[in-house]
């Protein structure tokens, strides 16, 4: 649905997008694998969760924050990427999780087949990623151009506005 939106509110409607997606993109893509390609960055490698940590902190606060303090678009785009956000760190979690249990029954000595067990692991992880990189530039493009989902409307009813007939 198209809406009749100032271009401040579309500025401020941008923000969550482009964060979640430079944390996606730039941190956890491109970062990981120029530290993991690099054997001598490797020790480097707690700079992706401590900087993916800091993204979505500041992405729940803004979200928060929008309930209060932002007009209705401005809320439902920053509601979102909050609601994307916390699936990441779902399926962040699920990984780490599975990677405890593999360490824990290999005994601390991780055998090839223990490694093989962890890629499988983190394969719906990246899967999951390039999904959301997809579709946070949908949201993003979105509110580039003053529209949103049906189902945020749907969600987030108080003070919305008029959709404009497309």
């Amino acid at each position: 649905m198209k809406f009749d939106i100032s271009s401040i509110d579309i500025k401020k409607a941008r923000v969550p997008h482009e964060v979640f997606l430079t944390n996606l993109i730039f941190n956890h893509v491109l970062v990981f694998v120029a530290i993991m390609s690099a054997s001598s960055l490797t020790h480097l490698i707690v700079v992706i969760p401590v900087f993916s940590v800091i993204s979505l902190v500041y992405l729940f606060w803004g979200a928060q924050r929008a309930k209060t303090r932002a007009s209705w678009y401005v809320n439902a785009h920053w509601q979102i990427a909050a609601r994307r956000s916390r699936f990441f760190l779902l399926m962040l979690t699920i990984m780490g999780s599975i990677f405890a249990i593999i360490y824990m029954f290999s005994g601390g000595d991780m055998k090839p087949q223990h490694w093989a067990f962890g890629g499988a692991a983190f394969l719906p992880t990246m899967v999951s990623v390039l999904g959301l990189i997809i579709f946070e530039s949908e949201s993003l493009h979105q509110a580039k151009n003053a529209m949103l989902p049906d189902w945020v409307s749907e969600r987030f009813p108080e003070n919305a506005p008029e959709a404009i007939p497309e």
